[in-house]
């Protein structure tokens, strides 16, 4: 964002926040309510909708199962982005936000069908818990015909169980904002490594707690930059003799195509 901010992109929640509407406009990777499109024709906007692929699926899938007479649960966390986004996809009333085992527990709902959907970036561990414990109360319960969660997001976690207890600190580099970031330092700490820590913008780099350490882990936000990466490496060989061991659970080969309007 920041890279971005100095080429001249102007970072918004509100399309009303633009003065220029002559701007060309993108909407976030995390998706939006169905209204800012309809509001964005409305003002002769040129958008492009750059949401992932991948949350899409999920939009898509709320859709069609509210369509076939569902009433939707949306296993997410409030306020995030994407939740916003993918809330805003059905009419109010007829989704429903569980962010926890305990919301399953208090939900109440006296609607025959019922169907769910995840947020992307959760951990894999935190949504089966939820699910089983919807299944248990709802044993009707409809599912996506395929997982949810993000690609990136399961390899990343698949790694970090694999390598976290081989460390004795370990480095998540990304957003404080960032869901599957904030995942990844729980996994590490869950796998074995309880000096788990996430290294975002504003953190100075802990040189005398590394000081201590043989092996260190690092891995990043599903979205975070490499160059962050790069960065936070090209720092520690500065100050440290390093041998990088990757450790690549699955190979990652999935191309999307780019949104129309930039053919």
């Amino acid at each position: 964002m920041e890279s971005l901010k100095k080429i001249g992109a102007i970072f918004v929640e509100e399309l009303s926040e633009i003065k220029d509407k002559t701007r060309p406009v993108i909407f976030s990777a995390h998706g939006v309510p169905k209204s800012v499109p309809v509001e964005a024709e409305g003002l002769n906007m040129n958008y492009i909708d750059a949401t992932c692929p991948l949350v899409s699926k999920v939009h898509r899938e709320a859709e069609n199962l509210y369509k076939s007479g569902n009433h939707i649960l949306l296993i997410g966390h409030k306020n995030h982005p994407e939740v916003i986004g993918t809330l805003g996809q059905l009419p109010s009333g007829s989704i429903d936000l569980i962010e926890s085992v305990e919301d399953v527990e208090k939900y109440n709902n006296t609607k025959k069908n019922i169907a769910y959907v995840t947020q992307t970036t959760l951990s894999i561990d935190d949504t089966k818990e939820i699910i089983n414990q919807l299944k248990n109360k709802f044993p009707e319960i409809k599912e996506p015909k395929k997982e949810d969660i993000c690609y990136a997001t399961t390899n990343r976690q698949s790694a970090v169980k694999n390598i976290a207890k081989l460390c004795e600190m370990f480095f998540v580099i990304g957003s404080r904002n960032s869901s599957n970031s904030v995942r990844l330092v729980e996994v590490a700490k869950n796998s074995g490594c309880k000096k788990s820590t996430l290294i975002h913008s504003e953190i100075v780099v802990p040189f005398e707690e590394i000081d201590k350490c043989s092996t260190i882990g690092i891995s990043s936000g599903a979205s975070a930059p490499e160059i962050l990466v790069d960065n936070f490496i090209s720092s520690l060989k500065e100050k440290y003799e390093v041998e990088i061991e990757e450790v690549e659970i699955i190979k990652e080969n999935i191309t999307f195509k780019i949104p129309k309007k930039l053919n």
